[in-house]
């Protein structure tokens, strides 16, 4: 049995919970969020943050990571392909939203929507904002080019890490552009079981 630490609030414990709907897979969800669990998350990840997952004797950690174990354990090559220009087409945006995205996303994220004593700086918080709508521009470019889902014609695990992006991206209260790509994309991943739970389900 698969074992998933991480409280479901956070969106890299969903991206994990998402693609494990997508898998059929059955996995053991542990939310600590208890007295103590943070030590027992430290004890598997010497960074001490989720999602971790458990598989036997293994312990991975680092959410995009995870994302691509469980799809190569499951042979699932339709969401990560076996062919090396279409796999790295592929891991290139699932690379991209974990590092210029997020670090774009993190300040006005934490002092719009976590309400967060360190981040209340207005000028930090505009520019945070920019920089995060400009990329997520640069993802409704890349999804005209493909007119589907990010990585070309079909579904990937690109378009998971970046799902939960997006929906954080459309909850948090600040000022936006209009992307119809990206709204048309949200509509097609509205569709999918996993992310109507893990994804749009009310939680940015």
């Amino acid at each position: 049995m698969l074992t998933l630490l991480g409280k479901p609030t956070s969106v890299n414990v969903r991206k994990v919970l998402w693609l494990c709907d997508e898998l059929a897979l059955e996995i053991a969800h542990r939310p600590m969020d208890a007295p103590g669990d943070a030590q027992a998350v430290r004890a598997r990840n010497p960074n001490g943050l989720v999602p971790v997952l458990i598989d036997g004797e293994a312990v991975l950690w680092e959410s995009n990571t995870i994302c691509r174990y469980l799809a190569a354990r499951q042979q699932r090559h339709d969401l990560l392909p076996v062919d090396p220009l279409a796999r790295a087409r592929v891991e290139q945006w699932m690379d991209w939203q974990a590092t210029d995205l997020n670090s774009a996303w993190r300040y006005a994220f934490m002092a719009r929507v976590r309400g967060s004593a360190a981040h209340t700086d207005e000028a930090l918080i505009a520019a945070s904002g920019a920089d995060w709508n400009r990329l997520m521009t640069l993802l409704d470019a890349q999804l005209v080019h493909t007119g589907a889902f990010v990585a070309g014609a079909d579904f990937t695990l690109a378009d998971i890490v970046l799902g939960l992006s997006a929906n954080r991206w459309r909850m948090t209260p600040m000022t936006r552009p209009d992307l119809p790509a990206i709204d048309a994309w949200v509509a097609r991943l509205e569709t999918r079981p996993g992310y109507r739970a893990h994804g749009g389900n009310g939680i940015p």
